[in-house]
């Protein structure tokens, strides 16, 4: 309303005079253009960028699409974008931060050149991604891509100058690092710019052993997904403090190199999500960030760049008793056998049309067999025989031979004609050929038994049993030679 009013006394010519409206105007003029332009240098800025790498599976995609705001998001091939949305709320301003996410084949690395360049390099942050599910593969993954970032960045042939000037920030941000005050929400992580910036830079502590000595002049956040798996690793594959504090003490080497902020997230969980996409903002666009360390939780750690030393990591080599800390990473942490599935294949039923042609061409190759109905009279059963050319019933019993020689017949009165059936009958069982004719009874019988019995690959009838049943059988024969010419002469 003043500023209103002011507009509208100097077009009115009140009595202050010509001469005086016209710079209260101008004052008035300046004042505002000043607040617009102040305004329009707060707002956020835009061109920032995220570089990802990490190993197929790691959930590096899906970590992304999480802080997105996206429940699930496909995973694409070679170089996939995608953006976080930053929201200032002092500000109440909005901005988009560029992700970009590399593929986990060595064989796209070609691509990094459209999402880093020699004009954007001043405003990118590197995450690196390990995979908790698989501990093993970690360091390896680490050192794989923290060299492909170096390779790509030599190729840009950034002035030696401009390139001493980014690894100088990186180092003074390290360097600076201050804890924030426990109880003190609004206080800031960093010392904020002082009056003397030459003095300070004269005062910078010295670095540490083995700190920043692989400076890639941009700032680097290392991301260990899927830590909810802690508790598989343990039970499955006999993990223990010991395992994890041996993990942990070399991915914050190797974090002391590279100048690197820690965290384990889990999307499952939704652990440390909150804290990761906060931490992103204050090192992209400095907003304050007043979390402190944390070291205790084994699946929550969080170390942010400036914060540790090798010192604080000889902490973890106290809870050592099996390893050493100097001892190789993938031989203290060894990959697990791969178990084999029993029933690995799944096995498809075959058409039941196609299972029949089949069978029936394999029949149809098959030569034709006789029957039993036709079977000829050398392979006929021997429990079915029929004698001819000899005296004595025709028919056979349907009994088991055991069962006519344990319970005989009672009707049957005539000792030597009972004889003379069980005779016929065992005879029939060992006769080689039932329908050809041949000389009832003689040593023929027990000799053609014997030559069936071996055919048949029935066990051979002993011989005391086949000179018994020759005697029955002879016995019969010899009655009926000295009967039969007196009936006839009757």
């Amino acid at each position: 309303m003043a500023v209103e009013r002011k507009l509208l006394g100097a077009d009115r010519g009140d009595s202050a005079g010509a001469g005086g409206d016209e710079d209260e105007g101008q004052s008035l003029w300046s004042s505002i253009l000043s607040d617009v332009s102040t305004r329009a240098r707060s707002k956020l800025p835009y061109g920032k960028n995220i570089l990802v790498f990490g190993e197929d599976g790691s959930g590096k995609t899906t970590l992304m699409a999480k802080l997105q705001g996206a429940e699930h998001n496909k995973k694409g091939r070679g170089l996939e974008y995608l953006y976080l949305s930053i929201h200032d709320e002092d500000r109440d301003d909005h901005t988009r931060c560029n992700v970009w996410i590399l593929d986990g084949d060595l064989y796209h690395k070609g691509l990094l050149k459209f999402a880093l360049s020699a004009d954007s390099i001043r405003d990118t942050l590197a995450v690196f991604v390990g995979d908790m599910s698989r501990p093993w593969t970690i360091m390896e993954s680490l050192l794989k891509w923290a060299s492909v970032l170096r390779e790509h960045i030599d190729k840009l042939k950034i002035p030696p100058e401009e390139m001493r000037e980014l690894e100088q920030k990186i180092v003074k941000e390290f360097q600076e690092y201050v804890e924030p005050e426990e109880g003190l929400l609004g206080s800031p992580q960093r010392r904020g710019p002082s009056t003397s910036g030459a003095e300070d830079e004269n005062f910078i502590l010295p670095l540490g052993d083995n700190i920043l000595t692989q400076n890639l002049g941009i700032p680097v956040l290392v991301v260990c997904t899927k830590c909810d798996t802690v508790s598989v690793l343990e039970k499955e594959h006999d993990f223990r403090d010991e395992h994890f504090d041996f993990i942990q003490s070399h991915i914050r080497r190797f974090c002391l190199q590279y100048g690197a902020a820690l965290i384990y997230t889990s999307v499952k969980e939704e652990k440390n999500l909150d804290l990761l996409y906060k931490y992103i903002a204050h090192k992209m666009y400095s907003f304050h960030f007043n979390r402190a360390a944390i070291v205790v939780e084994k699946d929550a750690v969080f170390i942010p760049a400036g914060w540790d030393n090798e010192k604080k990591i000889g902490i973890l080599h106290e809870n050592f008793s099996t390893g050493k800390p100097e001892d190789s990473y993938e031989d203290f942490i060894i990959k697990p056998p791969v178990r084999k599935l029993v029933h690995d294949k799944e096995v498809a039923a075959e058409d039941e049309q196609v299972f029949l042609m089949k069978q029936q061409s394999y029949l149809a190759k098959q030569p034709a067999t006789p029957t039993r109905a036709s079977e000829s009279p050398a392979r006929a059963p021997t429990g079915s025989p029929r004698t001819t050319g000899r005296t004595g019933p025709t028919t056979v019993p349907t009994s088991s031979p055991m069962t006519t020689v344990k319970k005989p017949d009672p009707n049957i009165k005539n000792p030597a004609a009972s004889e003379g059936v069980l005779a016929s009958f065992f005879n029939s069982l060992l006769s080689k050929k039932t329908g050809s004719p041949g000389s009832p009874g003689g040593g023929g019988g027990g000799g053609t038994g014997q030559s069936v019995a071996k055919k048949t690959g029935q066990k051979s009838v002993l011989t005391n049993v086949e000179e018994e049943l020759d005697r029955m059988t002879r016995q019969p024969d010899t009655v009926l030679a000295n009967t039969s010419p007196t009936k006839n002469e009757a």
